[in-house]
């Protein structure tokens, strides 16, 4: 018997006791400071003291036959593939790259195609390729900016004209926007079939239009509240996503407390998210103020320590934490986390096919075009295709793979030059928060 190569075992923060799991058996338990010291004398290479003790390390595949473990993976990740193959598509699509607003972060404001602009033409080729690339699988449409909820008439037919050919389609919409022109959109939204609205608020009125405001220096907190109201009562799903740095960090509990106070978070419309504002192909933040992965979770620890209110409005995952947490059992094992030409595409105005969001408006990221004629490199797409933790040499000899999946292969692309190469999460240490946070869930 040997130590599962596939066990991620360590201390607790805050806590003397231990957790081990193991995704590719299923397993988690949290240990005592003493079962903890049996574990590591066993992963050291000693042999176990107790019989007992092993036998129950074995049942759950801590403990394992280097063979049957081979053949568990394999099985594992043919499962894998083949859910992934019968996955929903979500395929993005950028009407402009223009905005209303001048965030102090924003990374798309050196994206400029003047001689390209939206079309009925251009609209139509896209719903044409998506309809035909994409037949027999289950898919949506997000729409995606810049900015793509504009107020002026033609941005409304534009919008009018993507709504009238998914409906004719039948594929459900999303729309990621900042919100500003809701009100103005809600009755055009309603004629369509509309999954989520994405909305962002960086904080509080003061905090938020320090950041996200107006290109002649206007706020834009208040209107984009109320254009939330109005999504949530025609019956939209709001996603409200807060993007945070050190400078708005401090900002979460009053955030919290309005979106609770508005009666937000009690609507089952409305859900949260927290993004990590980082560099990404250019970036106006000054790189100090951002955060690593885990030093963002790990303020967001001690915020929800110092105010448990917070997690009334967003509940962080912390790895495979929080859903061990809510179910009882820990997902399935995570062969490739990476969507780009899987699972998530991205198409732009300028009739350009990307890999996913984060490649998107990067011309010589571009995979081929939709308008005017289809054309789509297959050999880069097979790249994309392929990568996955077996592809992936850092990734074969990695404890924490099954719950990383390899990151994103934009990030690594943009790093190494390599889409095979990984863009490593610090998997360990966010989920000792996680079983401190869910202790009592967990036990």
């Amino acid at each position: 018997m040997i130590y599962s190569r596939y066990n991620i075992f360590s201390r607790i923060k805050d806590s003397e006791n231990y957790f081990i799991l193991n995704l590719l058996t299923g397993n988690a338990d949290i240990l005592s400071p003493d079962e903890a010291k049996k574990v590591e004398t066993l992963k050291n290479g000693s042999t176990a003291e107790s019989e007992e003790f092993a036998g129950e390390l074995s049942a759950k595949g801590y403990l394992t036959e280097e063979a049957a473990e081979i053949q568990l993976y394999r099985n594992r990740y043919l499962d894998f593939i083949d859910s992934r193959d019968e996955d929903e598509i979500q395929i993005f699509f950028v009407t402009n790259y223009s905005c209303n607003f001048a965030c102090s972060y924003c990374y798309q404001d050196q994206y400029n195609n003047p001689q390209f602009e939206l079309s009925n033409e251009i609209i139509d080729a896209f719903f044409s390729y998506v309809n035909e690339k994409f037949s027999g699988r289950k898919k949506y449409i997000t729409v995606f900016g810049g900015e793509p909820l504009l107020v002026s008439p033609r941005q409304k037919k534009l919008i009018s004209r993507i709504i009238e050919k998914s409906n004719l389609s039948g594929l459900e919409l999303s729309f990621v926007t900042n919100g500003y022109f809701l009100e103005e959109y809600c009755d055009i939204l309603a004629k369509g079939r509309i999954r989520e609205v994405q909305v962002t608020l960086d904080g509080t009125e003061m905090v938020h239009n320090s950041r996200r405001f107006l290109k002649g220096g206007n706020g834009t907190f208040s209107k984009i509240v109320k254009g939330i109201d109005a999504c949530l009562e025609k019956g939209f799903n709001i996603n409200l996503r807060m993007v945070v740095d050190k400078d708005n960090i401090q900002d979460l509990p009053e955030l919290a407390l309005f979106a609770i106070e508005k009666g937000w978070t009690r609507n089952p419309l409305f859900k949260t998210q927290i993004g990590r504002n980082y560099e990404l192909h250019h970036c106006q933040s000054v790189p100090d103020k951002l955060f690593d992965r885990i030093s963002l979770y790990e303020n967001i620890y001690k915020l929800v320590k110092e105010h448990p209110y917070i997690t009334g409005f967003y509940k962080p995952a912390y790895s495979v934490s929080k859903f061990l947490s809510e179910n009882g059992e820990l997902p399935d094992p995570l062969f490739d986390s990476c969507p780009a030409c899987k699972t998530e595409w991205a198409f732009d105005y300028t009739g350009n096919i990307y890999s996913c969001t984060a490649t998107a408006g990067k011309t010589e990221e571009s995979l081929g075009t939709f308008y005017p004629s289809a054309v789509l490199s297959e050999d880069i797409v097979q790249e994309w295709e392929g990568r996955d933790v077996t592809a992936i040499a850092d990734c074969k000899t990695c404890s924490v793979q099954l719950a990383c999946g390899g990151g994103c292969g934009s990030v690594a692309k943009n790093r190494t030059g390599s889409i095979c190469s990984p863009d490593c999460r610090p998997i360990k240490e966010l989920m000792e928060l996680g079983f401190a946070a869910y202790m009592k869930e967990l036990e």
